[in-house]
């Protein structure tokens, strides 16, 4: 591996840990000649995976171009990078693990707004106005209203696990 300060092209591992969900290996190297650290990543190469547009066009996945749509979605909320590098990573696991080489943009959209919806519901909202091209603001409150329901539900089902038993029943 080259160093990327002085060119020299002999280092030794410092460090190597898993990285990606176990699918990468990352390595700290340093630089034999200047001393120089740098950090390298070991992926497994597969078939790569495309991505099949609604207007039928196929185009290569590409994670940078996920990852800048989720940060669009949670600008300004308390998601930090790092929630959202994990969100990606799922995405990605949940993508390696099918046998599938070509996805659907829809299929990927639904698993992004899954794992927004479980992490901010505005970030979740704002994805979806976009994703499903809500064209006015009945659709809009249409997809608010499902998601305050959904919260309600789980908040009801949340607190039945924490109630005391019912005396009549016992």
């Amino acid at each position: 591996m080259r160093c990327p300060t002085c060119d020299h092209i002999e280092d030794r591992v410092v460090d190597s840990r898993l990285s990606r969900g176990g699918r990468a290996i990352r390595r700290r190297r340093e630089c034999i000649a200047c001393g120089q650290r740098f950090t390298t990543y070991e992926l497994i190469e597969r078939e790569p995976l495309t991505v099949r547009k609604s207007s039928g066009a196929i185009e290569p996945y590409d994670r940078q171009k996920l990852l800048r749509s989720i940060r669009i979605a949670c600008a300004k909320r308390p998601v930090s990078l790092t929630e959202i590098e994990n969100m990606v990573d799922g995405i990605e696991e949940t993508l390696d693990a099918s046998d599938a080489r070509e996805i659907s943009s829809e299929a990927v959209g639904e698993l992004v707004m899954r794992h927004l919806q479980g992490t901010d519901q505005v970030a979740y909202v704002r994805f979806a106005s976009v994703y499903r091209n809500f064209q006015d603001t009945t659709e809009f409150m249409e997809e608010v209203r499902e998601l305050v329901s959904r919260a309600r539900y789980r908040a009801r089902g949340q607190q039945e696990l924490f109630e005391a038993p019912d005396e009549a029943s016992e």
